[in-house]
């Protein structure tokens, strides 16, 4: 067939995907689909990596991608979008170079920002599908809701250690939402994120891949996508296991009759109390650096893991993994005022309304944690 049969591609793209238009049941109908769609990734980590790496590769017309984050040497042992010259740069643009240099032939559209309730429903309303690279409860909520109302498809992935999951949330397809999966999150600090847990850098690789060819499948009419099943993967024993899922039609969300049509408070739904919010003493890491220049009277907790601690801390700081934190507190000073941090900020917030909790009254929490004294303060502290 001449190159003229397959109007709207050129002939560089035809060579591309040849190995797709070779499969009799994908071909040149399904390539113009993924040509024609486009794919919002929420996040562009270890998940968000291949996802968008193969995505672009397939030729999806447009990818997404919602970020605000720069790169980190931790990154690179699961974040394969990434290299060690990237180190320090937004990932939106190091992404966005990376991707064009796999297919020129698409459209990389960064969003510099945290996906949001002021502006989940603008993001998601421009794309086909969502593919959820996040782990994080309220992420996870929020963009649920949103491609429910929506119409459009969430696949949703997730990593811990060695074992991953991955399935497609879409009413509208006749499946269930992620809320019907889980209709109320665990306790805060019960599931430890990937910082606090480690995550082998292969796993993500994998899940995120699942994720990428299921958008695939959805886009291009193709095969059974994961509507109403969550697979299950554990890679020490490399056993995949498939659990059916069942939509609730008492679903506040999805079901007969919904009450939830409008964002919500994700954060306080989970139990996640913002670093800065007023109920959290909060300082900088600037208010930090003074009172250790001036040598003002303080105790400095840290509440990350032995791992992270190792790789990069501050100098006379106490180490009290958050989850050991009230078995510990005899360790503790209450004559004293204490200042919390870890990575960022979100753990230490919580350590914070632990402490308060249990009596401590002159506790602060140190906004942005390690990340933010490393680039405000001193850049020789390694962030684990």
């Amino acid at each position: 067939m001449s190159f003229e049969a397959f109007p709207g591609f050129s002939r560089g793209e035809l060579q591309r995907y040849a190995r797709h238009l070779a499969i009799p049941e994908f071909g040149i109908d399904a390539q113009r689909k993924l040509k024609a769609g486009g794919v919002l990734c929420i996040g562009a980590g270890g998940l968000g990596s291949p996802v968008t790496m193969y995505l672009a590769a397939a030729g999806v017309g447009r990818i997404g991608i919602v970020d605000a984050d720069t790169v980190d040497a931790s990154n690179l042992q699961r974040q394969i979008l990434y290299c060690t010259a990237d180190i320090g740069r937004k990932k939106l643009d190091a992404a966005k170079d990376r991707l064009l240099g796999i297919n020129p032939h698409i459209v990389i559209e960064p969003h510099e920002a945290l996906f949001t309730s002021a502006n989940a429903r603008e993001l998601v309303a421009n794309y086909d599908v969502v593919i959820d690279g996040t782990d994080n409860f309220p992420t996870r909520y929020l963009s649920n809701e949103v491609c429910v109302w929506q119409r459009k498809a969430n696949i949703y992935g997730s990593i811990l250690r060695f074992e991953g999951q991955v399935s497609v949330f879409a009413p509208h397809l006749g499946g269930p939402c992620y809320r019907c999966m889980v209709p109320q999150p665990p306790p805060p600090g019960l599931v430890p994120t990937c910082a606090e847990g480690g995550v082998l850098g292969v796993l993500p690789g994998i899940v995120g891949s699942m994720q990428a060819l299921e958008a695939i499948k959805i886009m291009a009419g193709v095969g059974e996508p994961l509507l109403g099943k969550l697979l299950h993967l554990d890679t020490l024993a490399m056993r995949f296991r498939t659990v059916q899922l069942r939509r609730d039609p008492e679903c506040p969300v999805c079901g007969t009759n919904p009450t939830i049509t409008e964002p919500i408070d994700y954060q306080g739904f989970c139990g996640m109390s913002n670093s800065n919010t007023p109920d959290i003493p909060t300082v900088t890491v600037q208010d930090l650096h003074e009172a250790r220049q001036t040598k003002a009277p303080h105790f400095l907790l840290d509440v990350r893991e032995p791992t992270e601690y190792a790789v990069g801390r501050i100098e006379g700081s106490k180490l009290v993994p958050l989850g050991e934190l009230e078995s510990r507190l005899a360790e503790l000073p209450r004559d004293q005022k204490i200042l919390v941090r870890c990575k960022a900020g979100g753990r230490s917030a919580k350590a914070v309304g632990i402490l308060r909790q249990h009596g401590f009254t002159d506790v602060h929490n140190v906004a942005g944690g390690i990340t933010a004294w490393s680039k405000e303060i001193d850049p020789s502290v390694a962030v684990g």
